[in-house]
């Protein structure tokens, strides 16, 4: 009698290097997207992190009494509900630059896409999350009133305050350095993940982790440059004693600058370990429709990822 049919045992995790290989392959298929395509889904990327943004606006605003008897509990709560705008990022699809920021080094050092492609997509992608974030921050937010009352519009007013204003300038590039470091661990660990509620666990630790742990991302933490476009234009628009020019010239541009090294942080080190006999050249072929070549560029698995 025939011993009963075993399936095959499939590990809950990719390796790192099956991880790095997905990254790459991310970063062509976004490459081979078309640009319009792009811009919307970075569109969509600013709106969904900006719901998590207002949350955490919502907690802290609304919590004056608890925030004055016991500010750590506060900025763990916020941590907490914080991550949702990026779980639904992730899922999705859509695109944010900061994950960005490290799938396009990978392949640009791996010449599995052309150098100016990570330029072009930076700056589609910036726009359309700037985009997005502004469309949430007015149009949701502002004109809605749903945070138009005290203490809600007091907060909102001096959290943009301490984002733009009160660091100096290496402070929050510093600041940019650490949150990217996190976000792309985070979006690492996810797309190392098989199942749903895999993904979103992976993805939420070291969002919510990194608050506490280096005082508080949404008050005066680490600065993530696509969550601030959220939070500060949305001081602005409250009146905050703050211009567009100053957010610009101190804020945005740190965060951009500090962000983009905490990707390499993670980048540089992962073509390092477990890119160096990977063949870009098979991809390319395969990504164009022809047939793939050697064993170094075959796909760890079959799905999109979630750094799509």
């Amino acid at each position: 009698m025939a011993a009963p049919y075993a399936p095959a045992y499939t590990p809950s995790t990719l390796k790192p290097a099956e991880v790095a290989i997905a990254m790459v392959e991310a970063a062509v298929r976004k490459h081979n997207t078309r640009i319009d395509m792009i811009f919307f889904k970075a569109f969509l990327a600013g709106a969904m992190l900006s719901f998590g943004g207002l949350l955490a606006e919502v907690l802290q605003g609304g919590s004056p009494g608890l925030t004055a008897s016991n500010p750590g509990i506060v900025k763990v709560l916020a941590g907490f509900i914080f991550p949702v705008g990026l779980a639904m990022i992730v899922l999705q699809g859509q695109e944010l630059l900061t994950s960005n920021m490290m799938v396009f080094t990978m392949a640009v050092l791996k010449r599995a896409v052309p150098w100016w492609s990570l330029p072009l997509n930076w700056l589609v992608v910036t726009f359309g999350n700037l985009a997005g974030s502004l469309f949430f921050a007015a149009i949701l937010v502002k004109y809605t009133g749903i945070i138009s009352t005290a203490p809600y519009n007091q907060f909102v007013t001096s959290f943009a305050i301490k984002k733009a204003v009160t660091p100096l300038w290496y402070q929050i590039f510093l600041r940019g350095i650490g949150c990217n470091w996190l976000v792309c661990i985070a979006v690492w660990q996810a797309e190392g993940a098989r199942d749903t509620v895999s993904k979103i666990y992976a993805l939420w630790i070291p969002i919510w982790a990194r608050l506490p742990t280096f005082f508080i991302f949404v008050t005066c933490g680490f600065d993530h440059v696509v969550a601030n476009m959220f939070f500060i234009p949305l001081g602005i628009l409250f009146h905050a004693n703050l211009t567009t020019a100053e957010y610009i010239r101190k804020s945005f541009i740190a965060s951009y600058l500090g962000n983009i090294v905490g990707a390499l942080l993670v980048a540089l080190p992962a073509v390092y370990f477990y890119l160096g006999d990977y063949n870009a050249g098979g991809l390319v072929e395969a990504e164009a429709g022809g047939a793939r070549e050697g064993s170094g560029s075959s796909s760890p698995h079959k799905n999109e990822g979630l750094v799509k």
